[in-house]
């Protein structure tokens, strides 16, 4: 980006009256005095009490270079390559699957991820466990809108109430009786996190209890729980959406936790997860995250297998689908500017209960509460709400059965697909393995080996270039995504004014990215064809 571009970019935001931010913000055009101003119903605000756990930190050395706003007199767009590094790293998670002695049955080899917050906080979540009581490991990215409230939410709970969901009765007995008798809960998922991630901790005790009352429904069925993978996956969306929805409407004496519960289902969020167990990989989705798989031809060449479908008004499945579940008189006014209704971009999302309730529920439940209007949540009804609910929170769910020349997976917030095409993604984490392979230093040494020596192969790999190239995959896709010119080329000029754009501006040019990338273990997986 030339210094010409950059300059246009700060002058057209300081002479603008219209923000209008990419991505699913809930706002109305509001006719004022012959200008146009956005009003936002639902804001970004932080949750935390002073002295609790809060988002700040984790992204505080990239705000360090960011502006706060346009206005500020001194503005500069400049950054040097080790400044854009850290702020580029700052939200790197990786972790390697153990192999013990040779003996990794694991089809999961590793999954490095990344974050690039553009709302401030970020409104973007992830997760990443191993289940413990069943089989598989789990991989979740969560899009919030309208707040990072609902979004935290779920990517605290989701991945519990799936894994509750596949436990056999017997199991599920096994932690009821040591809950009653409070006894030490055998843990459900070891979670894979980054050192910074944050947790309701104030709210905990609850969720875990509105997860037992969900696996003591599942004990009381007639019979033996017995879902498959696909509807575990769909009870258990459904299920913490519905929870959600019930949490806000229960009386609480708890302000914080009153107050939680109503950011929670009065914002929203997308999600995409996936479970990976052997050969068999599901991914449910819920919005407009997306999945794809990266595939290594006989012939070398790569190929993309999609594994999602975004839910929103661009696709013809979800057009019908709503058509059908409303009268025909509202079939033009479901979708105005390719927004649900004219608010929201994804069709299906957990929260969201303003897109849900009767419209006397939810003044009912803003009513009754104590000062909705500090939390920035106010009663919005659109119109044309005529047959609620409009919105959904149940998955699509895809089976794939993993082959060997199956390589990768990417999971990956619409930030990131805003940014970048499917086959863009596939070749970029192709190109970034194959130069890794290039670049890894030979294991041949002379003997015997001296300093000298050791000293000579280092030289080499640093000339080699190593030393500047992304580790974590998911980082060296967010540098492509924002920092990209026509050429596919990162333009550094570019990258730093992308990251240098103030908060009042931002969103206008990207929006929070987040990434997980898994690689699978092709032995394991041609073992698993050799051995059936």
């Amino acid at each position: 980006m030339s210094r010409t571009v950059s300059s246009w970019i700060l002058s057209s935001a300081r002479n603008s009256i219209v923000l209008q931010g990419k991505g699913r913000l809930y706002s109305i055009c509001i006719p004022n005095r012959n200008k146009i101003k956005w009003k936002l119903f639902f804001s970004k605000t932080r949750l935390y009490p002073a002295g609790s756990c809060s988002l700040g930190n984790i992204f505080s050395l990239k705000q360090a270079f960011r502006h706060t706003s346009t206005e500020e007199e001194h503005f500069s767009f400049q950054l040097s390559p080790s400044q854009i590094n850290d702020i580029l790293r700052a939200g790197e998670l990786s972790h390697k699957i153990l192999d013990l002695n040779g003996k990794n049955a694991n089809s999961v080899l590793r999954f490095e991820s990344n974050q690039l917050a553009s709302n401030t906080p970020i409104e973007d979540r992830r997760s990443a466990a191993t289940c413990l009581q069943t089989k598989g490991m789990m991989f979740g990215v969560f899009d919030g809108h309208a707040g990072s409230a609902c979004a935290q939410a779920v990517s605290e709970r989701l991945l519990h109430y799936i894994a509750v969901s596949l436990m056999s009765r017997q199991t599920l007995e096994e932690i009821e009786l040591a809950v009653d008798c409070m006894k030490p809960v055998l843990p459900i998922l070891q979670w894979h996190k980054h050192p910074n991630d944050v947790e309701y901790r104030e709210i905990t005790s609850q969720y875990f209890e509105n997860l037992r009352v969900y696996w003591q429904h599942l004990l009381d069925l007639d019979t033996e729980p017995g879902f498959s993978l696909e509807e575990a996956m769909v009870c258990a969306f459904k299920r913490l959406d519905s929870d959600i929805s019930l949490e806000v409407q229960a009386p609480q004496e708890n302000e914080l936790m009153r107050n939680i519960a109503l950011q929670v289902a009065f914002s929203g969020a997308t999600a995409c997860v996936a479970h990976i167990d052997g050969v068999h990989l599901h991914v449910a989705n819920t919005g407009d995250c997306r999945a794809i798989l990266g595939v290594h031809e006989e012939d070398g060449t790569w190929s993309t297998v999609p594994l999602t479908r975004d839910h929103n008004a661009f696709d013809e499945f979800e057009i019908r689908r709503l058509k059908r579940e409303h009268p025909r008189s509202e079939e033009k006014t479901l979708f105005v500017n390719d927004r649900l209704l004219g608010i929201l971009m994804p069709s299906r999302a957990f929260g969201d209960v303003q897109l849900k309730w009767s419209k006397e529920l939810q003044h009912s439940v803003l009513e009754n509460s104590c000062d909705v209007e500090s939390l920035n949540i106010y009663q919005y009804v659109p119109p044309n709400y005529h047959t609620p609910p409009y919105l959904t929170a149940e998955p699509e769910v895809t089976y794939h059965k993993l082959r060997s020349k199956d390589k990768f997976l990417i999971i990956a917030s619409d930030g990131l697909w805003e940014m970048l095409s499917n086959e863009k993604v596939v070749k970029l984490v192709a190109g970034h393995l194959a130069e890794l392979n290039v670049q890894k230093p030979q294991l041949a040494f002379e003997k015997p080996v001296n300093l000298g020596y050791m000293h000579s192969l280092l030289l080499q790999r640093k000339n080699r270039g190593i030393a500047s190239l992304d580790q974590n995959i998911a980082t060296h896709l967010i540098r492509h995504a924002i920092g990209s010119n026509e050429y596919g080329e990162v333009d550094q000029e570019k990258l730093a004014a992308m990251l240098t754009l103030p908060e009042d501006l931002a969103r206008m040019y990207r929006d929070d990215i987040t990434v997980t990338v898994v690689y699978f273990n092709s032995e394991t997986i041609e073992n698993y064809y050799r051995n059936n």
